[in-house]
């Protein structure tokens, strides 16, 4: 009968500390009934207002006649605060970036204000391409915008919650994840959250099924910039970071029902 009762305690005790069902771990589980075709396009990040932008227009054959396009700042400029635009880099000069206005907007050299968010990077490009050629210049010039400040961060039950940056402008969650190191044990993979700002400044919050393969066709699949994804831990962990004052109260009464029970077999057998 103890042996018994020491079964029923260690069973018990396996139900607190949580017991993962074996169907919430593997993602994307229902891969070949999935539609993919409407996730066949490429994904290309939009510009957001407070994105910091790097611009850099080069004319191959006359450098000097794009000159005016490109404002470099002094090293010892950098601590101070520049209208318009924030400096990268350490060197002794560095171009400008574009800090974008919560107008969407941006103030670029000769051309003046210009609205920009909601462009990709390329859209910008062809725009400012239009813009320099043939006002400014008698050849088209190259131009390379770059998001310098896209960022995402990763929260909740992962093994390395952090701020990200991305350097090429596209992450999506799986990859997201993949650099926090994976969910715990204790993270929900049908209950990931993206809080997401829009360029409007409207917040939204939506959860994220990762067992579905479905997830792939998602708006939220990729990532924006500022994107905060949170893993929601388990009711399991719920209740072990709970063991304090209910959990150990219910234990301690579970203890003492044990031994009252062990105490009266003791007593019958005699």
């Amino acid at each position: 009968m103890k042996k018994y009762l020491s079964l029923v305690l260690l069973v018990l005790t396996l139900c607190l500390t949580g017991c993962m069902s074996y169907k919430k771990v593997p993602y994307i589980q229902n891969s070949r009934e999935v539609d993919l075709s409407s996730a066949a396009s490429l994904y290309d990040a939009k510009i957001m207002p407070k994105d910091y932008l790097t611009i850099t227009v080069n004319l191959p054959k006359d450098p000097e006649a794009v000159k005016m396009f490109n404002i470099s700042i002094s090293a010892s400029a950098t601590t101070n605060s520049v209208t318009g635009g924030a400096t990268l880099g350490s060197t002794a000069s560095s171009l400008q970036s574009y800090l974008v206005e919560n107008d969407g907007t941006i103030d670029f050299p000769i051309i003046g204000r210009i609205k920009v968010a909601g462009m990709t990077r390329l859209e910008l490009q062809d725009y400012l391409i239009d813009k320099i050629y043939p006002a400014y210049v008698i050849e088209k010039p190259i131009v390379l915008v770059t998001i310098s400040s896209f960022k995402i961060s990763v929260i909740g039950e992962v093994n390395a919650s952090g701020q990200y940056t991305i350097s090429n402008g596209k992450v999506n969650i799986f990859e997201a994840l993949a650099l926090a190191r994976d969910l715990t044990v204790w993270g929900q993979r049908d209950n990931v959250k993206i809080i997401r700002e829009l360029s409007t400044g409207e917040k939204k919050i939506v959860e994220l099924d990762l067992n579905d393969a479905n997830i792939i066709n998602s708006p939220y699949y990729q990532l924006q910039q500022n994107d905060i994804v949170y893993v929601t831990p388990n009711k399991a962990k719920a209740k072990n970071s709970g063991i304090g004052q209910e959990t150990t109260l219910w234990m301690s009464s579970l203890g003492i029902l044990i031994s009252l029970t062990n105490l009266m077999i003791n007593v019958l057998k005699k």
